[in-house]
């Protein structure tokens, strides 16, 4: 979601929307910015006390947000995490194995993924979207009011049962 077109969440849209943020913990320092960013963006939605769940890494961050997503305690999760290229595959397991898990769990259960993972070559890159001071970019702010936005928008669409 670099450059224009980000998101923008309507005065209203979202009024009694509960959400829930599943962050991983690896990457301290990146993790934190991620988590307020989120946290801001809620609090500034008027949602003050979203239900916040930390799992060791970004690989469990679906089977957390399935979890979450399926019940229906949760409008929406936003899904934060960081993972840093090293020098082997992990890296390429780890981003597949979080994008798909996480894909999955917003079309299998219907509630919107806000997705905040960054996938990043080096730990300057990531502190540098973190939104930390001096960051040049707030994902964890970002992936948030893709997630309202995508709430808002399904809360107007019509819903048939089979």
């Amino acid at each position: 979601m670099s450059g224009t077109g980000a998101p923008v969440v309507r005065p209203g849209a979202v009024d009694g929307l509960r959400v829930g943020v599943v962050a991983a913990s690896w990457h301290e320092q990146v993790m934190g910015g991620l988590v307020d960013g989120a946290l801001r963006a809620l609090t500034e939605a008027g949602i003050p006390e979203p239900l916040v769940v930390r799992v060791p890494g970004s690989f469990e961050l679906p089977v957390a947000a399935a979890r979450l997503a399926r019940s229906g305690d949760v409008d929406a999760v936003v899904a934060l995490g960081a993972v840093i290229r090293g020098g082997t595959p992990h890296f390429d397991y780890v981003c597949q194995a979080a994008t798909v898990g996480l894909t999955q769990v917003s079309v299998e259960t219907g509630v919107p993924v806000g997705f905040g993972v960054l996938t990043c070559d080096t730990v300057e890159q990531a502190l540098d979207r973190a939104g930390l001071a001096g960051s040049a970019e707030d994902r964890g702010y970002e992936a948030t009011q893709a997630a309202l936005a995508t709430a808002a928008t399904l809360r107007e669409l019509p819903v048939r049962v089979a």
